[in-house]
């Protein structure tokens, strides 16, 4: 019984030793259990637990693994710094989306009103063009079976030669006109001449030829329908059209 005595206290004593003898853990295991405690402490910030729930902290754990401490902590941490940069980002986009916004949109404006400006001074300028084309082309009339420019009508046609000297991109056509006697293979012959002598006598006035084309109607477009000088008069005229 005296031997029997010592049986078990020795076998506790084998046990404890063997647990104080346990091998100290490899490097490999310590990261690959730091990197756990990180992605266990990067998660509970996601799920929105607070710092000081790191089940790794108490004064039993953190003294046998502190690296297990510590990698939850920089998880945590981590995910927190995480979260706050991509809400730091976020925001500037949004600020550089809102002026990016702003900048297009007063771009658009501008461009709108600059475009506005060129319509309203291109119409302005086309109505000053049409009314100055109202002033100046007049029509002029020739004696019957002539196509010789009259006195009175040099003044119209100085007139037409300012108007081209003051629009240099404008052009004309030249149309001849005549009574409704005769065929109308002469009256297209007569309105040839009439549409000629008038262009031949602006190019004396200094006007370049190219800019204007001449055509003959004959008796084909009269004003005046009556057989009587009044309306013959009116008829044997050349007209100047824009084109």
């Amino acid at each position: 019984m005296r031997y029997g005595l010592y049986l078990v206290p020795a076998a506790i004593v084998l046990t404890l030793g063997s647990l104080a003898c346990k091998p100290p853990k490899t490097a490999e295991q310590i990261k690959a259990e730091t990197q756990a405690a990180f992605n266990e402490g990067y998660q509970a910030f996601k799920d929105g637990k607070g710092r000081e729930t790191n089940p790794y902290s108490v004064a039993k754990e953190a003294k046998e693994n502190p690296h297990k401490t510590t990698g939850w902590f920089d998880g945590w941490d981590k995910a927190k710094a995480d979260k706050a940069a991509a809400d730091q980002a976020a925001t500037e986009k949004a600020a550089a989306d809102a002026k990016a916004a702003a900048d297009a949109k007063d771009a658009a404006d501008k461009a709108a009103a600059e475009a506005a400006a060129r319509s309203a001074a291109e119409a302005e300028k086309a109505g000053a063009y049409k009314k100055a084309a109202e002033a100046a082309l007049k029509t002029i009339h020739f004696d019957y079976d002539k196509s010789d420019i009259k006195e009175a009508d040099r003044v119209s046609l100085q007139g037409i030669s300012d108007f081209m000297k003051a629009y240099p991109a404008g052009k004309l056509e030249i149309e001849g006109h005549c009574d409704e006697r005769g065929t109308n293979e002469y009256n297209l012959a007569l309105g040839n001449k009439r549409a000629a002598a008038a262009l031949a006598y602006l190019k004396t006035l200094g006007v370049d030829e190219a800019r204007f084309t001449t055509i003959s109607y004959g008796k084909e477009k009269p004003l005046c329908t009556e057989a009587k000088e009044g309306c013959w008069s009116q008829n044997r005229r050349g007209e100047f059209k824009l084109k």
